[in-house]
This record gives C-alpha cells, sequence and structure tokens, in this order.
C-alpha cells in the first residue's frame, strides 16, 4: 500500500527533473499569486485580475514576433504591455468619468484580439496555444528563477504594503488622511499584479494564468472570515491544486495546466456547497435552526469576533 502510494505520489515529482522544476515553479506560483486574488476579491476587483492577464497579451506577443521563444523578451513585452493598458484604463476612467473596470474590460477586449492577430501572424497554431494555454512541464531553469524571484519579490513587497493595502480595502479615506498617497498604493498593487500574471503566462498561459490568482482566493471565502485566514487558506489550495493537477497530467496524459486550474475550480465548488460562511450548507443549516439558538450562535460568532 506505501509503495503504491509512493509511486503514484512521490516517484513522478522526485524521479524527473521536468517534474521537479514545474512542482517548484507551481508552489512558488501558489505561494504569492492567491495572496494578489484575496485583495482583488476584496477591492471588488475579481474580474480586474482576468482583464490584466490578457492586457498582457499584445506585449507576449510582439517579443514572441521579435525574439521567437524567448522568455525574457516575452516577459518584459508582457510588463510593458500590462502597465500601458492599465495606466490607460486608469487615465480614460479620470478624464471620462466612466468606472475604471469598464475601460479595463475595453482595453482587455482590444488587447485579446490584438495580440491573438499578432502571434498568428508571426507563428503557427502550436505557438499559439503555448501563449495563450501555456505548458508548466516545459518550464527549464531560466523560467523557474524568473518565477522564483517574481514570487520572491511580491511576498517581500506585500508583507511591507500589507497594513496600507488593509486599510485602503476598509477606508480609503483614512489613509489619505494619514498622508499616504492613495494613487501609489493602487498603482504598486496593479503593478504586482501584471508582474505576477507576466511571470505565470509561462506555465498556465495568458488566459488560465489568472485563474490560479482567483479561484484559491474565492473559494476561501467560504471557510474563513478573516484575512490572515483567507490568505493562508488560499495558498494552502492553490499548492494542493499545483501538486495534484502535476501529477494528474503525469499519470493520465492530460494538460498540466487545465488540470490545476480545475481542480482549483473543484475547491471552489466544494467550498460553496460546504464551507462554513454563506455556503449552500450553511444556509440551509441556518434556517434549519431554531430562532433562538441561531441568536445564541450569531452572539457567541459575534464575541469570538471581539475577542
Amino acid at each position: 500500500m506505501i509503495e503504491t502510494l509512493e509511486a503514484l505520489l512521490l516517484t513522478p515529482l522526485t524521479d524527473y527533473g521536468f517534474m521537479r522544476r514545474a512542482l517548484v515553479a507551481g508552489l512558488a506560483l501558489s505561494l504569492a499569486v492567491p495572496s494578489l486574488g484575496v485583495f482583488l476579491m476584496l477591492r471588488g476587483m475579481s474580474l480586474m485580475g482576468d482583464a490584466m492577464a490578457h492586457a498582457i497579451l499584445p506585449g507576449v506577443a510582439l517579443g514572441f514576433l521579435l525574439a521567437g521563444i524567448s522568455l525574457p523578451a516575452m516577459s518584459l513585452g508582457g510588463v510593458l504591455s500590462g502597465l500601458v493598458v492599465a495606466g490607460l484604463a486608469g487615465g480614460v476612467s479620470q478624464m471620462t468619468g466612466h468606472r475604471e473596470d469598464s475601460a479595463m474590460a475595453s482595453f482587455y477586449l482590444i488587447s485579446l484580439a490584438a495580440g491573438v492577430l499578432l502571434v498568428s501572424l508571426g507563428g503557427s497554431s502550436v505557438d499559439l496555444t503555448h501563449v495563450l494555454f501555456g505548458s508548466i512541464l516545459a518550464v527549464d531553469s531560466g523560467a523557474l528563477l524568473l518565477i522564483a524571484t517574481v514570487c520572491s519579490v511580491t511576498v517581500l513587497l506585500l508583507a511591507l504594503m500589507f497594513r496600507a493595502l488593509v486599510v485602503e480595502c476598509l477606508d480609503p479615506l483614512f489613509l489619505r488622511g494619514q498622508g499616504v498617497r492613495h494613487g501609489l498604493i493602487h498603482g504598486l498593487f496593479l503593478g504586482l499584479v501584471v508582474l505576477n500574471l507576466t511571470a505565470g503566462f509561462q506555465t498556465l498561459g495568458t488566459l488560465m494564468a489568472v485563474g490560479l490568482m482567483m479561484l484559491p482566493a474565492t473559494a476561501a471565502r467560504f471557510w474563513s472570515k478573516r484575512l490572515e485566514g483567507l490568505i493562508g487558506l488560499a495558498v494552502l489550495i492553490a499548492m494542493l491544486a499545483s501538486t495534484g493537477g502535476l501529477l494528474l497530467s503525469y499519470h493520465f496524459g492530460l494538460p498540466s495546466g487545465p488540470c490545476i486550474i480545475l481542480l482549483a475550480g473543484i475547491a471552489y465548488l466544494f467550498s460553496a456547497l460546504c464551507g462554513r460562511h454563506h455556503s449552500l450548507l450553511a444556509r440551509l443549516r441556518r434556517t434549519a435552526t431554531p430562532p433562538e439558538s441561531s441568536a445564541e450562535e450569531d452572539q457567541s460568532t459575534s464575541q469570538e469576533g471581539t475577542t
């Protein structure tokens, strides 16, 4: 029994170098990316991550046209493209008074069409599939170093900006009263989102990189109401999805990226059905609980929150 489990779970990850590199890349992304997803969710910007993921596509495609399958060129192009689109969306929002998310949605559609067109003009359908869906099993040492660097910088900056990000989510006016520029914090945060989506496109592609950012964060929302709990659970779910997706792709010959995202999606569906807070099971229990005991439970929950 133990030998069978070892052959199923450990042997693929220890005996093959490409699996070890893919595992390290997946775990590094899982450590940094879900934390950004939690803050996007708290800000009401969940779909902004998807828009930013598509915004990097023209830069990635331009880097591909100029240098071929070159990770530094494609990554640099993706970062610049994402920052330009974020700046344009913010500028249009300020000049016209439209919501920033609607401007971002417009630019995301333009970016997606332009990126697909550029890749199609300069490469084959295989190149387009690689850019759109990634290949975590093809991560080499250079890509792994880039991913590890980006994730390390993200974790460090999030630790330094943590208080400001929390206050900005809850009370932006208080943050301004303390002399902290709201635009600076917002810009740095969006920059981190773009940087991590660019690092993730090599493994999951531009279309699915946002999946590892948002699905664990939204799943964690059904289990915890505390910010620390949300971040910890989101990271744990992402790590389990990354490891499990790699094992599924190895044993059944399936694409690794979709396996990872589907496992994160299964975690979200399970959480929506059975989570402690706001899930279907929690609502059914609440309706089945007598009013008196329900009031006592709410009172004890509020006391726990205050303590």
